[in-house]
């Protein structure tokens, strides 16, 4: 009987590490790395047994036979934890525990066969049972909203109403798709005897000193290289024609190196090459994780390097008359790409192109200087390469999805605000933040779960957008962005301004945008120092009536910062304002805010907390939200803007004539709310979007008003009975 009961201790050990053998990729089989795992724990835990069978040994005359079933267990069960299950203890332990307990249950069952014990059994497996049917069960929305998500403004027509085709449809190219690579790969035939160009390696030893140890070890036993010969390999996606086409490059993030990444991408390689665009998904996939370890950033120069040492390889071949490509690519339109690590790479492989040497390292000469005219950061890092990256006069598109559990927050802001436009040309920078849109649904190989087993069970499913919706988006607006940037397309560019635009061509989702051009004209941006009332040296900001003023440094949800100031405006009027009493913050120039006119004013807002209102912030009661006549779910702010001439003169708009302001979206990224706040972060975080009011909207009060000579922007929050918003970079796009 109590060999039979200490057997039974082993069914906890044999699952959790049967599912953690199962799930730990070394390039074994799954159902081998399983089974060697499951004999490791059965190891670990009759170590154990034979521990306290000495102790019990030495204690004598104690039939212990409970206690050492439930220590052996427990200490397998830590043991598990510490180098296995990365769940949070307030998950882990109470499943591993309660497992256990059913174990020592049914113990007690075989040995008393008494009704109490059976009760207590049966209810002991059903509280386990629950507890597994909440990680397998796919979760929920619990901030669904049944609100419009795109709204038109005042005199807006939609794109496909003007004729345009949707930028996410095949075009009218063939495509051929072949590889090239060195024609040595150990494990991929793709980039051995199916290749069509043989490429040479490059040594990269000097860019990522940190190949050594266990990771050296491994990694050259698995792919038969090491860092001073990486392969060049890249899968291509080609118009058929004579060409020249652009020339984009696309790169994967960080994943485990033996999951290839690579190939993840083919839906937007087939749709720009079928648009006139030669698409490249670069192979880095030796750099990526592995069990043996993780680079941690230190490999993200390499990352970018052989993005640009790719591009030399297409330069050459487009410069010898005798190779089959000679001639076909057009080097004066080139494009880079990039998801998660691989979103970071690009703008380093940027920032790298115009250095002359590596800036970590002297001894490695650089001599790239393409013209890279945009970049695309898709749920892109920003924080792994220890220096700030600053692009100079390119295009520049982000994409972030409000449920990536990876990436938490839009990180691609940050370049997206340090870009700068110095020359006289046209460039333009947009972002793109997609409501449930996770991280790995970018890339069609890494599923919809951000985690591998067993940490993805905690993750909430349900809201996520499906995989073939998420990828349209990215198809629409990085196919629109490719038709300005490459071809200079610009028919396209007012979908950034407002996604409305394109509602036949995308899901029914909320979207959020930001859109610059190098000829906007900051006014105000808060960066400039800490004094709420001055703007800069010649302009003056005032605030009236308002019930809360303050500018922030603006957090990410897991308070980090998201290297931005802005301003942040409360106003709650009841139900009874008059003229006199409506809160404004306004804007004021000495002289006038624009010399020679300008075609719009341009601001980014979002919605603030409401609870910041509140004395205090604090929560409102239970009965207080369920007695407001409008939830805040269900809120959505909006105020006027008046512009005033040098002499008085007054014309206005209300914000929703452009677009309306959209509330917070808040997520559950895990099936319990408590795990959030540990695991993610806060449930949302604030997120501007850019706003663009022309001028010819603008309703005169005053026939004598005057356009060219404004002195004044004053912001009216008299839309609404209360509200908070955030707002930030106020300026003016000049009249062309």
């Amino acid at each position: 009987m109590k060999n039979r009961s200490l057997a039974l201790t082993y069914i906890p050990t044999l699952l959790l590490t049967g599912i953690y053998g199962y799930h730990f990729l070394t390039g074994l089989s799954p159902i081998l790395m399983m089974l060697l795992a499951m004999v490791i724990g059965v190891v670990v835990q009759t170590l154990f047994l034979l521990l306290f069978k000495l102790i019990q040994f030495l204690f004598k005359g104690i039939d212990s036979i409970y206690i050492l079933a439930a220590v052996s267990g427990v200490s397998t069960l830590v043991s598990l934890k510490l180098f296995g299950f990365g769940w949070p203890v307030n998950v882990y332990y109470p499943i591993a525990l309660g497992a256990l307990c059913c174990i020592l249950f049914l113990i007690w069952f075989f040995k008393t066969r008494s009704l109490l014990s059976f009760l207590v059994l049966v209810f002991g497996f059903i509280g386990l049972g629950y507890g597994i049917y909440i990680l397998f069960d796919p979760g929920s929305d619990p901030y669904k909203a049944d609100v419009p998500r795109f709204t038109l403004g005042t005199g807006q027509v939609p794109l496909n109403e003007l004729g345009m085709d949707n930028p996410s449809q095949l075009g009218k190219y063939q495509v051929l798709t072949f590889t090239y690579g060195s024609g040595t790969d150990k494990n991929r035939k793709e980039y051995r005897e199916d290749i069509r160009f043989k490429t040479a390696t490059v040594d990269a030893s000097l860019l990522l000193p940190e190949w050594k140890g266990k990771k050296k070890k491994w990694r050259e036993k698995f792919w038969g290289f090491g860092v001073s010969e990486f392969p060049l390999n890249g899968r291509v996606y080609m118009p058929e024609g004579d060409g020249p086409f652009p020339l984009a490059l696309i790169v994967h993030g960080n994943h485990s190196m033996i999951d290839y990444s690579d190939d993840g991408y083919g839906y937007l390689g087939n749709l720009l090459a079928s648009r006139g665009i030669i698409t490249v998904s670069v192979d880095e996939n030796f750099v990526n994780a592995h069990w043996s370890g993780d680079f941690r950033g230190k490999e993200m120069p390499v990352r970018a390097w052989l993005l640009l040492k790719h591009l030399e390889l297409w330069q050459d071949w487009n410069k010898n008359p005798e190779h089959e490509l000679s001639g076909k690519i057009d080097m004066e339109n080139i494009m880079l790409m990039g998801h998660s690590r691989g979103g970071e790479a690009v703008t380093i492989a940027g920032g790298y192109n115009r250095l002359p040497y590596f800036p970590d390292n002297a001894k490695v000469p650089f001599d790239f200087n393409f013209n890279i005219k945009g970049i695309v950061s898709i749920a892109p890092t920003d924080y792994r390469y220890d220096r700030k990256i600053v692009l100079r006069n390119l295009d520049y598109l982000s994409i972030q999805g409000s449920y990536d559990s990876d990436e938490v927050s839009f990180w691609g802001l940050r370049p997206y605000r340090r870009l700068q436009f110095t020359d006289s040309l046209s460039h333009f920078k947009a972002g793109v933040y997609v409501h449930h849109a996770n991280h790995g649904q970018f890339n069609t190989t890494w599923g919809n779960s951000d985690f591998g087993a067993p940490m993805k069970w905690l993750l909430n499913l349900k809201p996520l957008l499906a995989e073939e919706e998420q990828q349209e988006i990215a198809k629409v607006f990085i196919s629109a962005f490719a038709e300005a940037s490459l071809k200079g397309n610009t028919d396209y560019l007012p979908l950034f301004k407002n996604v409305a635009l394109g509602e036949e061509w995308l899901p029914d989702e909320y979207l959020l945008t930001h859109f610059e051009t190098s000829n906007f004209s900051g006014l105000v941006d808060f960066e400039e120092d800490i004094d709420i009332t001055t703007a800069g040296d010649s302009l003056q900001v005032k605030g009236k009536n308002l019930s809360l003023w303050k500018e922030i440094v603006l957090k990410t949800r897991d308070n980090g910062k998201q290297d931005n100031n802005a301003v942040v405006l409360g106003w709650n009027n009841g139900d009874s304002t008059t003229v006199d009493q409506d809160p404004t913050y306004e804007i004021n120039a000495y002289s006038t805010l624009w010399a020679q006119g300008a075609s719009s004013v341009q601001m980014s807002i979002a919605s603030g907390d409401m609870k910041w209102l509140e004395s205090g912030g604090e929560d409102k009661t239970e009965t207080e939200k369920t007695n407001k006549t409008e939830s805040e779910d269900e809120f959505f702010a909006d105020f006027r803007i008046e512009l005033i001439d040098s002499v008085g003169h007054v014309a206005d708009l209300k914000v929703s004539d452009a677009k309306r302001i959209m509330k917070p979206l808040k997520t559950r990224f895990t099936k319990l709310k408590s795990l959030d706040k540990e695991m993610i972060g806060d449930e949302w975080e604030v997120q501007l979007q850019t706003f663009h009011f022309p001028i010819s909207l603008f309703k005169q009060k005053q026939t004598e008003f005057d356009p060219k000579s404004v002195s004044k922007i004053r912001f009216v929050f008299d839309q609404t009975p209360k509200g908070v918003v955030v707002m930030d970079d106020i300026g003016y796009v000049p009249t062309e």
